[in-house]
């Protein structure tokens, strides 16, 4: 298999002083890297999907704001923190449905103050050593959640994801695709379909990549095509990652998630969420207190079209998530284990 960490999502430059990324947007074509500067550059990225899975947008949270108030120029720590939960205001409404980047950025704040009787600078220094710690944490648990996951396939097996929640939206290995990944090295030979994953095509333009890449058998459908392959017997278990668990198991995912645990449970296929623990929100009580994100119509009526498809000024609703019941969930399966109904994820 072709080794898919020589690709890196999000990564400082040499100097460590601008945030690279890989333009997701410009995939599968051409793997263009973006130098990012200011909170503004890296926000554009985060907004427009330049940049995207909750681990991923995690991590760039935490560098982008790491590289923002390392040019600060305030030598005090009241008019330093200032700037700083500025910077960290503006990330943080970047994207508001995803847990990982509101999480990484609190941790990024934590340190400035419970250091603030430590000069700037040295507090800068230690901004940079919690954004490496939150990448290397990812890390780490993208290859739990593939052990893990690992032990409920068994070589031979079709499988049917949504969007995208492998390399791409992680820093190794993904979520969702971690134990593709890892059955693929051991030779468990899976078969993949992967949804297109309207309207954005993550799944045709990202996992499709991402898999064919790292020489995975996969075969890209159309949304509406999950019910025929499940009908048909070919699949035998779904993988889907998260963007927020809420307390009771009810999971926020990529729109469409929903529907086809609904299709999973008519057939009787197990439907497996997959993510870190970053991604519980434990002090949210159920899937209705989660905030749904939604975005522009021209997502819908003409992006990926030469000419509009649809009557100018008809109403578009275009949610980027849904809420799965936890009813509808086999198990959720984190770095810290595999999680079975009753879900009951209390604050710590």
């Amino acid at each position: 298999m072709k080794e898919l960490t020589s690709i890196k999502t999000v990564r400082l430059n040499t100097e460590k002083d601008a945030l690279i990324i890989l333009d997701q947007t410009r995939l599968p074509g051409n793997e263009v890297y973006l130098t990012l500067h200011t909170k503004e550059e890296i926000g554009e990225a985060i907004i427009h999907l330049k940049v995207r899975g909750a681990p991923a947008i995690g991590i760039t949270g935490a560098y982008g704001l790491y590289i923002c108030a390392r040019r600060i120029q305030a030598t005090g720590f009241d008019a330093f923190y200032e700037e700083f939960t500025e910077i960290k205001n503006y990330l943080l409404h970047t994207r508001p449905t995803a847990v990982n980047l509101g999480s990484a950025l609190r941790k990024m704040d934590h340190v400035v103050l419970s250091n603030r009787e430590e000069p700037v600078e040295e507090i800068k220094g230690l901004l940079y050593e919690e954004a490496e710690a939150i990448h290397a944490e990812d890390v780490l648990a993208c290859h739990k959640i593939g052990e893990y996951g690992l032990t409920l396939l068994t070589p031979g097996m079709g499988i049917l994801t949504h969007c995208n929640a492998g390399h791409l939206a992680v820093s190794e290995y993904g979520t969702a695709l971690a134990p593709v990944y890892l059955g693929t090295e051991k030779g468990y030979n899976f078969h993949v379909f992967a949804d297109e994953t309207r309207p954005l095509l993550q799944g045709a333009r990202l996992t499709a990549y991402e898999l064919q890449r790292a020489g995975v058998d996969v075969t890209l459908i159309c949304d509406s095509v999950a019910a025929t392959v499940m009908q048909k017997g070919l699949v035998q278990a779904v993988l889907v990652g998260c963007d927020r668990v809420a307390s009771n198991g009810d999971v926020a995912n990529k729109v469409g998630t929903s529907a086809l645990a609904v299709l999973a449970n008519y057939y009787n296929i197990p439907f497996y969420v997959l993510g870190p623990s970053s991604t519980m929100d434990r002090q949210c009580p159920d899937g209705s207190a989660i905030i749904i994100e939604e975005r522009k119509p021209e997502e819908v009526t003409e992006l990926w079209y030469k000419e509009r498809m649809a009557p100018k000024e008809v109403k578009v609703f275009n949610p980027a998530f849904d809420i799965t019941p936890h009813s509808l969930i086999t198990a959720i399966i984190t770095n810290q284990g595999i999680h079975y109904p009753p879900y009951q994820f209390v604050a710590d």
